[in-house]
C-alpha cells in the first residue's frame, strides 16, 4: 500500500520521534516539533506509537490513497476534505480506495500531523524515518515531500471499529483538543540559562516581562524572536558548546533564537535561557507574527510539569487503545 503526494503543501515532511543519542557524532534529534499532537494521531489510528507521520505547516499537502486507509489529523486546526465531505481532526477516520485528500490551511496555530494506520514505512536512518530538512538526513536525503511522491504504508490490521464502506466514515467519538493545543497562547515557561546574569537589567526584565514576535525567518531549526535589542553587560568571547532544543541563545544582533527540534549540536552564542521541554511544543505553533511572552520558571516547576504530561499522555493513549479495541 503507499500514498502518492499530488500537491506538497507549504511544507510537509515525514516525522517520528527523531534521532536521540547521535550527538557525539554531530547528528542532531529532529523529529515531530508537537510530540503530543504526533503521539495522539497515531494513538487515534491504533499504531503501537512510534510510526512516521506527515508533518504539514500552515498549508497541507494533498494526497491520493490507493488503497483504503485509516488516518487521523491532530495538531493545529486544519481545512480537511475528500471530495465534498470535511473530515474532523482528532478522530479516526477511514478513507476508501482511490480517495483524494485535500488538506488546506490552518486557521491558527503552524504545524498539523496526519498519521495513517500502519504508518509511513519509508526506509530509516540511523533509526528513525524523521527527515531533518537542515542536515538532510532522512527520506529523499532529508528534503520535505513534494509532487510524485509515493510513500510505502506499513502492514495492519484491519480496524474493527471503522469498518470497509463505500465511503467516507469516521468514529463516533474523537478527542478534546484543549488540553493539547494552546488556543490562548499563554506564556513559555523559561529557566535562566548559564549566561542569564550577563543579561544587563533592562534586557533581563525584558525577557521575562515583555513580548516578542516570532519573525518569519524562524523554521524547524529555531524560532528567531523580534524585540528591541536585549544586551550584554560585557562582550563575550565564547567556544561552542553542546546544544538542544530549547536552548534560548542570543546571536549579536540582539535578537534571541530558540533552538527548535532541528538544533544543531554545538553552539556558541551566549545562553540566556532555556526553555521548559513541557512548553516546546506550545513554542512550535507559533507561526511568523503570533506574540510569545516567556515567565520564570525552575528546574524543579518544569521536571513536574513534564512529568505530569507525560503521565496524561500515557494514560490518554492507553485509553484510546482500549476504546478502538473495545467499543462501547
Amino acid at each position: 500500500m503507499s500514498v502518492r503526494v499530488l500537491k506538497p503543501g507549504l511544507l510537509s515532511s515525514l516525522q517520528d520521534r527523531g534521532r536521540p543519542s547521535h550527538a557525539a557524532i554531530g547528528v542532531g534529534r529532529a523529529g515531530a516539533m508537537d510530540g503530543p499532537a504526533w503521539q495522539l494521531a497515531n494513538a487515534l489510528v491504533g499504531n503501537h506509537g512510534e510510526e512516521a507521520a506527515i508533518e504539514c505547516t500552515l498549508l497541507g499537502p494533498s494526497l491520493h490513497f490507493e488503497q483504503a486507509a485509516v488516518i487521523a489529523l491532530t495538531g493545529a486546526p486544519i481545512a480537511a476534505r475528500v471530495g465534498e465531505r470535511s473530515l474532523p481532526a482528532w478522530t479516526a477516520c477511514y478513507l476508501p480506495a482511490g480517495s483524494v485528500l485535500q488538506l488546506g490551511g490552518m486557521a491558527l496555530g503552524c504545524r498539523s500531523y496526519l498519521a495513517i494506520r500502519g504508518g509511513f514505512a519509508v526506509s530509516p536512518v540511523l533509526g528513525s524515518r524523521s527527515s531533518d530538512l537542515h542536515a538532510r538526513l532522512g527520506h529523499a536525503d532529508g528534503r520535505a515531500l513534494g509532487a510524485g511522491d509515493l510513500l510505502p504504508v506499513g502492514p495492519s490490521d484491519p480496524l474493527h471499529t471503522l469498518p470497509a464502506s463505500r465511503g467516507v466514515s469516521v468514529l463516533p467519538w474523537g478527542l478534546d483538543p484543549q488540553p493539547w493545543f494552546d488556543f490562548g497562547q499563554q506564556p513559555i515557561a523559561l529557566l535562566h540559562g548559564s549566561h542569564w546574569g550577563q543579561l544587563d537589567e533592562a534586557s533581563q526584565q525584558r525577557v521575562l516581562g515583555g513580548s516578542f514576535i516570532v519573525s518569519k525567518d524562524s523554521n524547524r531549526t529555531a524560532s528567531r524572536l523580534d524585540t528591541p535589542r536585549l544586551r550584554l553587560r560585557e562582550p563575550l568571547e565564547l567556544i561552542s558548546e553542546a546544544a538542544l532544543p530549547g536552548t534560548m541563545q542570543l546571536p549579536p544582533s540582539g535578537q534571541p533564537i530558540v533552538l527548535m527540534a532541528e538544533a544543531p549540536v554545538t553552539g556558541g552564542y551566549p545562553r540566556i535561557g532555556q526553555v521548559a521541554a513541557v512548553d516546546l511544543a506550545r513554542l512550535a505553533q507559533r507561526r511568523a507574527g503570533d506574540t510569545v511572552c516567556f515567565r520564570p520558571s525552575t528546574l524543579e516547576q518544569a521536571l513536574a510539569r513534564l512529568a505530569e504530561r507525560e503521565q496524561r499522555l500515557a494514560r490518554l493513549r492507553r485509553y484510546i487503545a482500549q476504546r478502538l479495541e473495545h467499543p462501547e
